[in-house]
């Protein structure tokens, strides 16, 4: 039932019983459906989605676009397991376009992704080339918009290199 995921998505803390209620379902039929997902791995968790520039936690997010030489029999994924499994890795997708790979990573410095792309990914076998780009501003995260006053982050920015 999409939705019923459509409607956890937006808001995982909706109940069963709001669920059955905007979905005119029972809550036993709700309930079993959610447990059903949750088993077959169609639900794969449940997160909050913090603005976190709203607290003092400091850190850069960056999106690392990579070139890289599939491997044979095993094509991407092989190349993919390696990079997901790095704790600093918080995305990352296959794509179309003049790129394969898009990791998105999150460190505390941009040092610190630096390092992380000088060091782990760049000199893996498969990897032909890297591209990384830093995040300066989330206006719209997972289909909610980050309210924030109108101040620029590239004018910021500019005024700290004079």
């Amino acid at each position: 039932m999409n939705e019923l995921l459509k409607l956890l998505e937006k808001d995982a803390r909706l109940t069963p019983e709001m669920l059955a209620a905007m979905l005119d379902k029972e809550v036993g039929d709700v309930k079993a459906m959610i447990d059903e997902y949750e088993k077959n791995g169609t639900i794969v968790g449940y997160n909050a989605l913090i603005d976190w520039e709203k607290t003092d936690r400091e850190y850069v997010t960056a999106l690392i676009e990579l070139k890289i030489t599939p491997q044979r029999d095993l094509g991407f994924d092989r190349v993919a397991e390696r990079i997901y499994n790095y704790n600093e890795v918080q995305s990352l997708y296959l794509m179309s376009g003049g790129f394969d790979l898009c990791v998105v990573i999150e460190g505390k410095t941009m040092r610190e992704v630096a390092l992380f792309v000088a060091e782990k990914l760049a000199p893996m076998e498969s990897v032909i080339s890297t591209a990384t780009h830093f995040v300066l501003r989330k206006y719209k995260d997972k289909g909610l918009i980050m309210k924030r006053g109108d101040v620029d982050i590239r004018s910021e920015l500019s005024d700290g290199l004079q």
